[in-house]
């Protein structure tokens, strides 16, 4: 039976695998999600297939509830709430790995790493890692799922010596990990639990809100570090291959994302390590600068009166469930021969790929959506771009303020085109809290109000012209 169940975990592995390959694309992500699910129902059942199962009513049970649980969720989320409901599954992996851990740490027998008070040391260090990093990932997911939710402040919360304090508690968990290898002791075991709990706290906090898409990345990353080191407390190899895949890919893509907004990687997983503080302005009562502003008429006379059209999709757009109606606008577009695309900025949103699953869901076709390295030269040569609920990421200040805290983030220059038409509620500040400095510019036009509304309503403008 154990060669079986190797086997199996393997062919599970491989089914991962191709998962991830499959998910790197929106035109083969589809196939990832069966892969993905074909995986991890052959590791459901040659777990459960395997002997020393004591009890396959609780475990019918657990998985009855957490089944209509998730289901329950799955029917009711919004697409603009996927990133927290994401933070809030990231702290359950990161609970679960404390949860083993502490299970292995009174009951070694059972996983056959010792007896209580004579485990060997390498599975000690096993538990604490995973124990650790679990506890780190459980906190910091919470954080990162109430600033995402809007119940606490998306600014960074700083203090005086945050982080030496950091520095000092790392060191601290690291001495009573080393104390716990020696005496095995509950006392030490929870000690470190807590403390680990409280560093993914203070890791988290001082991040702001523009960088969340990448916290949300890391702590993906966290909770993979977190199932392998429980993989080998429990000598499950499938687990181990697991756990590894997600915390390098999750790593891999943090990274990629930190490159993508110009920030430092280290500085980010540090707690924001190097930032300077920087005065947030956007929301507060300032004087008013004046602004152009127009209706769905004269959106529709601009665009369907130029050569090329450039659609700048955001998190606004979400929020409304514009896609569809935009998807029809362009359409109306491209009939009356306008060469229209999409810029997608690689954190728009509020997670990695959010606008690209909103223009699949439209079926947009993959020809038409180019990244930001793709479409950015090509804005000095566009007559119109069109913006629907996108801000930070067009923000001038960007490239031109030194004091803002979203400066030397690569943005969609759309300022370099001939036109742009900003569809947006109100003037108010992006998630970064920066005042749009493209608002102001002379060949800026403001269309004020619900993004669905307002690509309704130049369709309407469209067909009657």
């Amino acid at each position: 039976m154990e060669n079986y169940s190797i086997l199996a975990y393997l062919t599970s592995g491989v089914f991962f695998i191709l998962a991830l390959r499959g998910l790197s694309s929106p035109e083969t992500a589809r196939k990832g999600n069966i892969f993905g699910i074909s995986g991890m129902i052959i590791a459901i059942i040659t777990t459960l297939l395997l002997p020393g199962i004591e009890s396959y009513v609780l475990i019918a049970l657990g998985i009855l509830i957490g089944g209509t649980i998730g289901t329950s969720i799955a029917l009711k989320i919004q697409m603009t709430a996927l990133p927290q409901l994401i933070a809030a599954f990231h702290s359950l992996v990161g609970l679960a790995a404390v949860m083993v851990a502490g299970a292995a740490f009174h009951n070694p027998s059972a996983y056959g790493i010792g007896d209580i008070g004579n485990i060997p040391v390498a599975s000690l260090i096993e538990m604490s890692i995973g124990s650790a990093i679990g506890a780190i990932t459980f906190s910091g997911s919470i954080i990162a799922f109430v600033k995402l939710q809007g119940i606490m402040s998306g600014n960074p919360i700083t203090f005086k010596f945050q982080h030496f304090l950091n520095a000092v508690f790392v060191i601290a968990l690291i001495f009573i990990v080393f104390l716990f290898c020696l005496n095995q002791t509950q006392n030490f075991f929870w000690g470190l639990t807590i403390l680990a709990f409280i560093i993914g706290f203070l890791i988290i906090i001082p991040i702001g809100a523009a960088d969340m898409p990448v916290v949300v990345s890391m702590l993906n990353s966290y909770s993979g570090w977190a199932a392998c080191g429980i993989g080998f407390t429990l000598s499950n190899n499938l687990l181990i291959i697991t756990g590894a895949l997600v915390g390098s890919s999750g790593a891999i893509l943090s990274y990629i994302m930190c490159k993508g907004m110009n920030r430092s990687f280290i500085s980010v997983i540090l707690g924001g390590f190097g930032g300077e503080d920087v005065t947030v302005k956007g929301n507060k009562e300032e004087e008013q600068r004046p602004v152009k502003s127009g209706d769905a008429n004269d959106a529709a006379f601009m665009m369907q009166n130029s050569e090329s059209v450039v659609v700048v999709p955001g998190y606004g757009m979400a929020v409304a469930q514009a896609q569809h109606a935009l998807k029809e606008m362009c359409d109306i577009l491209k009939k009356k021969k306008v060469n229209v695309r999409y810029a997608i900025h690689p954190v728009a949103g509020r997670m990695p790929g959010h606008m690209n699953v909103l223009l699949a869901e439209a079926n947009v076709s993959y020809d038409e959506v180019l990244e930001l390295d793709e479409i950015n030269r090509d804005f000095a040569s566009t007559d119109v771009v069109f913006v629907i609920g996108a801000n930070d990421i067009t923000n001038p200040a960007a490239k031109t303020d030194p004091k803002s805290p979203i400066y030397g983030m690569p943005i969609l220059e759309v300022e370099n085109a001939k036109s742009v038409l900003f569809s947006k509620r109100s003037l108010g500040a992006g998630y970064a809290g920066v005042e749009n400095e493209l608002f102001f510019r002379d060949n800026t036009m403001m269309l004020f109000g619900d993004a669905k509304e307002m690509c309704e309503s130049i369709i309407n403008a469209l067909n009657k012209s």
